[in-house]
């Protein structure tokens, strides 16, 4: 299995051209934003396109102008430029990148947000003449992550902007961003990967993945190439297959067979398949209702069948019954995890919510 390359170590983006020509027009007009909002779910290249960004930015614009020496056209910076090199190795003077910190001495867990202290320094960073001549840049990944007073000394730092100095938030969901933030900042918006492009991304860093499991795992990433290489990695695709069979089976589930699975993925060491399992169930939960808010219509099958068990589904409960189902089970596999909850139960319990619901219409 090859590796996949951290974003600040990732040449290329693929998908989001409109995205980089509107940075590229900032840059062009001389009057850049002091702040940008990259957002979209995740996985889809926001970080990528950061870092695309800030090699741009501190390589002084690009390697070159246009055609006849006019402004750069491009984001491209070679993997064996200087600027690029540092910024793989977090050895550029003039970026500095703030994520999740540790949450002890030995780096063995991540905190689960981003605390003051993780942004104490950006506003001396920022302040500081660049060590290059050109741009300091700060990269926060993912500004969702921030807490509360993270995120006011962020907003201190946007009220008064340094000359010369870029910030770059990175965010997933930017409804859970202060609105003050989000005010002082250019929102750019991603849209998700169209398929091809994912399966293309997929085919580049999993080479070893026949063609057939890299056409199905795009179509599970549903735009996110970040998605689907986690379930290539976690062994997504053969666990997808047991939760649509037994899906499958309802109004009435095999029981058995529930059990067998419940042992399976919830053993301690199986952490990875536990979360897999639950983001999968309640994402197919979540096609069902999209799909009966559009009576079906452009419904794209991840798996063959699918179609012809959500309308069997649909027709055996309304709309908002389902609706109520997704809503619990999300709530029951959050509980879960918040208070450590027997897994197995949780698993039982959200199939076999999903089948009283099923039964009820088939009476």
């Amino acid at each position: 299995m090859s590796e996949t390359p951290h974003p600040r170590e990732t040449p290329d983006l693929l998908g989001h051209g409109a995205a980089e020509k509107t940075l590229l027009e900032g840059w062009n007009s001389g009057r850049l934003a002091h702040a940008w909002l990259i957002c979209g779910p995740k996985g889809i290249g926001k970080a990528t396109l950061a870092y695309r960004f800030a090699r741009f930015i501190l390589a002084g614009g690009g390697e070159g102008g246009g055609l006849f020496g006019g402004p750069p056209e491009s984001l491209d910076i070679r993997p064996d430029h200087p600027v690029f090199r540092r910024v793989a190795s977090q050895g550029h003077a003039d970026l500095e990148t703030v994520e999740r910190g540790w949450a002890d001495d030995k780096k063995a867990k991540q905190r689960t947000e981003i605390v003051v202290d993780d942004v104490r320094g950006i506003g001396a960073f920022m302040a500081l003449t660049p060590a290059e001549g050109g741009w300091r840049v700060v990269i926060i990944d993912s500004a969702d992550e921030m807490n509360r007073n993270a995120a006011n000394a962020v907003l201190k730092i946007l009220e008064e902007p340094p000359r010369n100095a870029l910030m770059l938030l990175v965010s997933h969901s930017p409804g859970r961003l202060l609105p003050t933030i989000r005010s002082r900042c250019r929102r750019l918006m991603l849209n998700p990967l169209a398929e091809d492009v994912v399966a293309d991304l997929l085919a580049r860093h999993r080479p070893e993945l026949p063609q057939s499991e890299t056409v199905a795992l795009a179509r599970l990433g549903e735009g996110s190439i970040g998605k689907a290489l986690a379930l290539a990695d976690e062994g997504g695709l053969d666990l997808y297959r047991d939760v649509f069979g037994l899906l499958d089976g309802l109004p009435n589930l095999d029981i058995p067979a529930l059990h067998a699975f419940g042992d399976r993925v919830s053993r301690p060491e199986n952490d990875a398949a536990f979360r897999t399992v639950t983001d999968l169930l309640t994402w197919w939960l979540a096609r069902l209702v999209r799909a009966g808010g559009r009576q079906g219509r452009g419904m794209v099958e991840a798996m063959p069948g699918e179609a012809a068990l959500m309308n069997r589904l649909l027709a055996l409960a309304s709309l908002e019954h389902w609706l109520e189902v997704w809503e619990k089970i999300n709530t029951l596999f959050a509980r879960t995890e918040a208070v450590h909850l027997d897994r197995k139960q949780a698993v039982l319990g959200a199939f076999l919510a999903v089948e009283r619901l099923a039964r009820s219409g088939s009476r």
